[in-house]
């Protein structure tokens, strides 16, 4: 039996337990009965073994051009001429900007010796404000992906880009003779300005050439719904950091999308404890458990289609929609409850639908915020950010019609991945086929590429110029940190051959738009500074206020009934739609509510389950509309009964050794009429079990009190209720002698008040401590290496239990279990107040990780690290030391940036302020939860942190005297609605 099988018998049945994390723990079953695997002892078979050196990428040479690889320039230090600005050991930061799916993050990248190594978000940037994505994060190691395509190929032999251009020459002369006619060009959201004018230019050359645009995880619903209501396409943009009640309709905005970085730090910045208590409330009704809907102080799981009848009532309830309320939600307490206080917050709340939700929920919340007078204040409106606004799915099936007819000749495919992402119903892999000649642009050689003629290496956005806007219209120069690794073109570059003239270089390309558009009169100054600055001062797109059409009720679709069982497409948290499956830190880093890694699952309620007779991982077959695949079934708390989610982006053939053969390709089953939802599921079981990995249940909590959660109220009447949950008789006495910090004393405290659960922090850590991925065979065995982890608890019913959230790194405590066990002192504690690795000590008797309570610390058991690889070498932090085989390893608060910056101070002889030293997870942090300093600092604020009545310390009672604490969660829930 798999790890986390439950029973369906033992369904229902409660432990008793305050606090639970999966299914089977609500059932009874504990972590160490349901774990059949000692992580000490745990064999690696030689399949094992195999894909793990897949993963790891050591020493496989990519077949068939690895002798395309341009190794990178070795030199002997020190120069003799050294080159200018450049000085050994010492990084260098440049602003730029992080593309997906078209919209930009202001970031600023750590540059060693010519070498990105690390993100960070640019404080300078509307998008960021210092913060990132996983995304952002995890960018730096697509750069460096070995399977990235290494040089240009015609039918799978090698060309160069001389030999392309004259190809492309030959194909566009009969078709420039008929003004276009045969060349189709298929793209993502376009926002660059750039390469907007090019297929602009393009369209007007060229007047019969035809332009598509398709993003596959795009919100298909938000411009129809803008043209039903406004009459034209519009642009949403939400303040957060204004609204005292936000509704979220199915709208996991604090961990996904494109703002969700900013809507984050403006959502926490109104989760203000102590004396200036001010907080604001959210109501979440979703289809499937996400990080926003457990950070709600109210929840409510619906099904995808029984959300549609719940905003519908809203709208009537607010007058925003003439009628009656209908459905059984017409009477309910949550309606009433959320109306009364949305009435109570006119001007001052939100109400935002996601982003797969359907035109009419879309369309309604438009007229909702309307109604309370949101609009200008906390929703505002501008143009569209895409340089052309089209219906993404019409425009999709148009390009099938036209390749079916036979009218293309021309195919030019710039980024995207149609052959695995399109609607299933539209056969886009034989179509592919009909094209006379076929480009696909791509950095990954993947499905697409398999049917396309020629292909054409992308360049990665650290390689090359461009730009890019951000959410709300800021545009950022993209500007290059590193000469393109391999043979590989930008997509304005690949644009330009139909333009001509030949041979300009990405940089000519984008500072020839800006010298015509800026409207600068000292071009070159202004050119530096938006270079320098990551930004173009003043870019923002400005605000709009659009009128409501009058008769636009007319356009609604008529509600639709809920029917048999339906199926939720989602984009993948972390993997998107697909384009990041080749990332190994984004494929184990654990999903935000169940903690799966390496595999999607099919997710349904408890009941559901029971109905159906299908048990957690045993594999099941979803059928819809004629078409199947199959996947492993997650019995998830908090999904609604007669509904199953599935994540998109999965399930690969041919995108990396990382990606392909990872979970189940949802695609396959999702058509063109049904993007976000549908009907009609049959679910089979097949019988067998598939196993899942996931590090939700590695330990076990054994009673314990880790998250404390109160109510505002309860905080308001009973400041003290921390201090009466953690004390305990003899809290303080201790036989070990006291430390006493005459300098420097290092602490970080965690507000779990503020947490959202985004894992952020976890990729950044990732990406500052050189910390390897181990792959699922691993994962299974207990051996993730994250030195930092997000715990996920659950408390309440199966049905609808509130989440709470807990980032636990190394506690570096002062009365450390580890340091009294370890036979050969490789931990130690500092001046400072660290818990230091002597990594070369360490012989790896691991007495210390079993003697530490909180298992923070990860051991190398099969020489995690890959030594192998040069490009991974290349994006590895030269500041943190290389572990190997046998050593124990862990977090020591950055310790490399604490020393560095003591090390500047005393150079420059200038003290060190507070919050001039962040620790990595620190900075990635969009919401501010984690806060490192001095804690004898006077006036830091972390030492003000702490001294707060909410603070509190993980396992107190047992005396091991932690430096990492943490500030209690609070929550604002209605007193009209009853508590979980």
């Amino acid at each position: 039996m798999p790890k986390n099988f439950v029973p369906l018998s033992a369904l229902g049945r409660h432990a008793g337990q305050r606090l639970w994390r999966t299914a089977e723990e609500y059932a009874g079953i504990s972590a160490a009965e349901d774990d059949k695997c000692d992580s000490e002892m745990a064999p690696l078979n030689e399949v094992s073994r195999r894909r793990f050196l897949e993963l790891a990428a050591a020493s496989f040479a990519i077949a068939g051009v690895a002798g395309c690889t341009r190794q990178p320039t070795e030199r002997i230090m020190p120069y003799v001429n050294p080159p200018e600005n450049l000085i050994p050991g010492r990084p260098q930061y440049y602003a730029t900007a992080v593309p997906v799916a078209g919209i930009a993050q202001g970031v600023i990248v750590e540059s060693h010796m010519g070498r990105p190594t690390k993100v960070e978000g640019n404080p300078a940037h509307p998008a960021s404000l210092g913060a990132t994505s996983v995304h952002s994060q995890a960018s730096v190691l697509d750069l460096y992906d070995p399977d990235r395509v290494q040089a240009i190929s015609h039918l799978n032999e090698l060309q160069s880009w001389d030999d392309f251009r004259e190809a492309m020459a030959i194909a566009l002369a009969p078709i420039q003779a008929k003004q276009g006619s045969g060349l189709h060009i298929l793209t993502g959201a376009v926002t660059s300005p750039t390469l907007g004018a090019q297929l602009q230019s393009v369209q007007k050359a060229l007047p019969n050439a035809k332009w598509y645009q398709y993003e596959p995880a795009g919100s298909h619903s938000a411009q129809s719904a803008a043209k039903i209501v406004f009459g034209r396409p519009l642009n949403t943009i939400y303040r957060f950091d204004c609204a005292d009640v936000i509704l979220a309709l199915d709208a996991d905005f604090l961990a996904c999308g494109e703002p969700s970085t900013r809507y984050a730090n403006d959502f926490a910045a109104r989760r203000v404890r102590g004396d200036r208590l001010d907080m604001n409330r959210l109501y979440m009704v979703e289809s499937t458990l996400t990080a926003t809907g457990g950070k709600a102080d109210h929840r409510l799981p619906l099904r995808y289609a029984d959300i549609e009848s719940f905003t519908r009532n809203v709208a009537v309830s607010l007058g925003a929609l003439p009628g009656t309320a209908q459905g059984a939600s017409a009477n309910s307490a949550f309606l009433r409850a959320v109306t009364q206080d949305l009435l109570a917050h006119k001007s001052a709340s939100i109400v935002i639908p996601g982003i797969h939700q359907s035109p009419t929920v879309h369309a309604l919340t438009h007229a909702i915020n309307h109604a309370l007078g949101n609009l200008g204040s906390t929703v505002v409106f501008t143009n569209p950010l895409e340089v052309a606004s089209v219906d993404q799915v019409a425009s999709i099936r148009e390009l099938a019609a036209a390749l079916n007819s036979g009218a293309v000749e021309l195919l030019l495919i710039l980024g995207g991945n149609p052959v695995y992402d399109a609607p299933a119903d539209l056969g886009f892999p034989a179509l592919l086929r009909r094209a006379k000649t076929s480009v696909h642009v791509s950095p990954i050689s993947d499905e697409t590429s398999d049917w396309c003629a020629w292909q054409v290496p992308e360049s990665h956005f650290l390689e090359t110029w461009g730009d890019a806007c951000a959410f709300d219209g800021t545009v950022s120069i993209l500007q290059p940190l590193i000469d393109p690794l391999y043979d590989s073109r930008p997509q304005i570059e690949v644009l330009d051959v139909i333009l001509g003239p030949p041979g300009r270089r990405a940089y000519d390309i984008v500072r020839a738009y800006w010298q015509a558009h800026s409207g600068a009169t000292d071009f070159e100054a202004w050119w530096r500074k938006s270079v320098c600055d990551g930004l173009v001062t003043g870019s923002a797109l400005p605000e709009i206020k659009p009128s409501l059409n009058a008769n636009w009720t007319q356009s609604l679709r008529a509600p639709q009934p809920a029917q048999d069982l339906e199926i939720v497409f989602r984009p993948d948290v972390y993997l998107f739609d697909g384009r990041f499956a080749n990332n190994t830190w984004l494929q184990e880093l654990p999903q935000p509510m169940t903690k799966l890694t390496w595999d999607n699952a099919v997710y349904l309620s408890p009941a559901t389950a029971k109905r159906l007779g299908i048990g957690a991982q045993q594999l099941v077959c979803l059928n819809y509309r004629g078409r199947s695949v199959e996947g492993s079934a997650w019995i998830l708390p908090g999904q609604p009964d007669n509904s199953v989610t599935v994540h998109l982006g999965w399930g690969h053939t041919r995108s990396g050794r990382a990606g392909n053969g990872a979970g189940f390709n949802a695609y396959q089953i999702r058509t063109s009429d049904a993007m976000g939802a549908g009907s009609g599921l049959t679910l089979t079981n097949l019988g067998n079990k598939f196993q899942l990995a996931t590090t939700q249940m590695e330990q076990d909590m054994e009673g314990r009190t880790i998250v404390i959660s109160a109510g505002v109220d309860q905080y308001r009447s009973d400041p003290d209720f921390v201090k009466k949950q953690t004390e305990t008789p003899h809290q303080g006495e201790s036989l070990y002698p006291q430390w006493y910090y005459t300098g420097h004393s290092w602490g970080m405290s965690i507000d779990l008040t503020r947490c959202v659960n985004c894992n952020a922090c976890v990729v950044a850590c990732q990406a500052e401590n050189n910390i390897p991925v181990v792959g699922k065979e691993q994962v299974l065995n207990h051996r993730a290496m994250h030195w930092l982890r997000i715990d996920a608890y659950y408390e309440g019913d199966l049905d609808n239990p509130r989440a709470h959230y807990q980032p636990v790194p190394c506690m570096q405590c002062e009365n450390a279990p580890c340091e009294l066990v370890c036979p050969v002192q490789a931990t130690n504690h500092s001046v400072d107040g660290l818990n230091d690795m002597v990594y070369n000590r360490c012989i790896g008797t691991r007495y210390c990780s079993n003697n530490c309570p909180y298992k923070v610390r990860r051991f190398n058991f099969l020489l995690f690290q890959d030594w192998e690889t040069e490009s991974i070498k290349l994006q590895r932090n030269p500041d943190v030391s290389v572990r190997s085989r046998g050593v124990m390893e862990k977090c020591t608060y950055c310790v490399q940036r604490i020393r560095e910056a003591e090390i500047y101070a005393q150079v420059n002889d200038t003290g060190l302020l507070d919050g001039t030293i962040q620790t990595a997870c620190q900075q990635a942090c969009p919401t501010r939860a984690i806060i490192f300093g001095d804690i004898n600092q006077r006036g830091s604020q972390v030492a003000a942190l702490k001294a707060e009545k909410l603070n509190y310390a993980l396992y107190g009672d047992l005396n091991t005297r932690p430096r990492t604490t943490y500030l209690a969660e609070l929550r604002n829930p209605n007193p009209e609605l009853k508590e979980v």
